[in-house]
């Protein structure tokens, strides 16, 4: 089934659940429900409170519905027909999205039985046709989003043409669950939230930090290997600074209130790029420097409604592993190809396979010269070529300042994330008054690129976390090899092969409890380190280990000096 095709039978799902809910709740009043990416939304407005028992009811209701094979009946009105329609039922929320309507454009209505609603469609033939349907929750939705706004109750469903697809898709979620980054990290200890710190803020536990620590420190050297320099800027900066960079006229809502310092407002930082052309502006620029590529892992802080925090996927507090490359207009192509192979390098090396790239264009209203943005668009679209992605085009849907290329990968239960960004910017060049000399000893405008490879640190790590479901590869395992004596006469010997092991750079620990081997083996299962070696009277005279691996369970006795061979080849090889 096509994505337009699934998209219809959802949308006509919504409006088979309403038409239930219509039945069952005489008093309800409604707003919308959409198809989603996933399914479908409707929201609600009545007295009685929903609870997740309601919702067999409704489906109950649906099928009965469903069964009668009810038409969708497509009629169009005028204005006023509607008005007296929809005013006849105290469905004033409707009254309001079709004051939404402009004047002259078609209304029109679908009703499926006695249920009718202002819809543009389209929708299937009947209601038998809404194929396999699930009711999955319940949540509160502010009218129109804005939280000043009466809340209403929204049911979440989602609709597939099979019940086989639908049993597919719940087992998904079923392993999405399983595989949940605040779950996994509670377990493993990798990180936490305090409502006394500050929800949206986190705590990075040791073997949290551990994994972050081997992240940043492959960035780095990954970064300097590909011809960037590495900055460091301060977290916070004057209100000058932001009003220059216009963040303080179109980005303030998400901004925290400013400190006073010495007179002056203050703010914490919501993005690094003005800091990065602060440096730029120390002196004069000559084209022979150019191009420059600086990146910074940088700190920065954003205002995100309450409701829309969730885990380490969205903050309040995060990482950017950002960068800006400042070039001439000759350089901009090959520099663009260049940061999509080098991001690409990165997404392999953390064993992401399917890439797939999103185009955005230039929207109605933009800044910067047209031939500019042809030229940018040229860059992005023979860059994604080189490097063989399927690109999708969003027409119109670029930045008012530039156009950009979005990559997405997809996990191991096959769940897209959005990640890398490149982002022309013909903008802030233009506030700051950027210039380089060129060849022609003339003063030119250069060339912005912001770019994020891996898009947030917290937000990567929560992703990383589900896509291993915390079993990460030995390269990048806070914990790669654990050491259990089987008793405590072997606590000695267990120790010796740990030191080895970390003068080789392995991260290991030795487990000394006074608990049977077994037990020992079974807490390092359930922490999913890559390694155990069990270590008793034989192993201590023979000088060896008995190696037990995550994918491979009892792999038999080796030497020390093998074992260490392998795993350093493992880690130096990141498999």
């Amino acid at each position: 089934m096509s994505e337009h095709d699934l998209n219809t039978l959802r949308h006509s799902a919504a409006h088979v659940m309403a038409a239930a809910v219509q039945s069952l709740y005489p008093d309800a009043k409604f707003d919308i429900g959409p198809a989603t990416a996933d399914g479908f939304y409707y929201d609600f407005d009545m007295p009685h409170r929903l609870v997740p028992e309601d919702l067999k009811a409704i489906e109950k209701e649906m099928k009965k519905l469903s069964g009668r094979r009810l038409a969708f009946e497509r009629l169009e009105w005028s204005r006023s027909e509607a008005q007296q329609f929809f005013s006849d039922r105290s469905q004033g929320y409707k009254l309001e999205r079709l004051a939404d309507i402009p004047e002259g454009e078609t209304i029109s209505v679908y009703r499926c039985g006695e249920f009718t609603d202002l819809c543009r469609g389209p929708h299937v033939e009947h209601a038998g046709q809404i194929g396999a349907v699930k009711l999955m929750s319940l949540a509160g939705s502010y009218f129109r989003g804005d939280e000043k706004n009466r809340m209403l109750q929204r049911i979440y469903g989602t609709a597939f043409a099979s019940r086989e697809a639908l049993d597919s898709y719940l087992q998904g979620i079923e392993e999405a669950r399983r595989r949940d980054h605040r779950k996994i990290g509670a377990e493993l200890e990798l990180f936490s939230t305090h409502e006394d710190v500050g929800p949206g803020l986190i705590c990075w536990h040791p073997q949290g930090a551990r994994v972050r620590h081997v992240i940043e420190s492959f960035w780095k050297q990954a970064h300097y290997e590909n011809g960037y320099e590495l900055l460091y800027t301060p977290h916070i900066g004057k209100g000058g600074l932001w009003q220059t960079s216009g963040h303080l006229d179109f980005y303030r809502d998400s901004m925290y209130s400013p400190m006073q310092i010495d007179e002056c407002d203050y703010y914490v930082k919501p993005m690094n790029c003005p800091f990065h052309i602060q440096i730029y502006q120390t002196r004069p620029r000559s084209y022979r420097e150019l191009p420059l590529r600086w990146a910074e892992l940088g700190t920065v802080y954003r205002y995100e409604k309450a409701g829309v925090l969730h885990g380490l996927l969205r903050v309040r507090g995060f990482t950017q592993d950002d960068a800006h490359i400042i070039c001439t207009p000759e350089q901009i192509e090959a520099e663009i190809a260049e940061v999509l192979r080098f991001s690409l390098s990165m997404w392999d090396a953390f064993g992401f396979k399917d890439v797939k790239a999103y185009l955005a264009t230039r929207p109605a209203k933009a800044v910067g010269e047209p031939a500019r943005w042809e030229q940018a668009l040229k860059s992005l679209e023979k860059a994604v070529a080189q490097c063989g992605l399927t690109c999708q085009v969003d027409e119109g849907g670029g930045a008012f300042y530039g156009p950009k290329i979005d990559l997405k990968i997809k996990d191991a239960i096959g769940r897209e994330w959005q990640t890398t960004t490149i982002q022309f910017d013909f903008n802030l060049p233009e506030r700051f008054d950027m210039t380089y000399v060129g060849a022609d000893g003339q003063r030119h405008r250069p060339y912005m690129v912001h770019r994020a490879l891996l898009g947030s640190l917290e937000r990567f790590f929560g992703v990383l976390v589900e896509h291993y479901a915390g079993a990460f590869p030995t390269w990048l395992a806070p914990e790669q090899a654990r050491v259990l004596p089987i008793s405590e006469p072997h606590t000695v010997y267990a120790q010796e092969v740990a030191a080895a092991l970390r003068q080789a750079g392995v991260r290991v620990q030795v487990d000394a409890e006074a608990d049977t081997i077994g037990a020992k083996i079974r807490r390092a299962r359930q922490q999913r380190l890559p390694y155990m070696l069990v270590v008793g009277e034989r192993e201590a005279s023979e000088h060896t280990v008995a190696v037990r691996s995550r994918t491979g369970g009892e792999e038999g006795a080796c030497s020390v000096e093998a074992f260490v061979n392998r795993i350093k080849d493992e880690i130096a090889g990141r498999r």
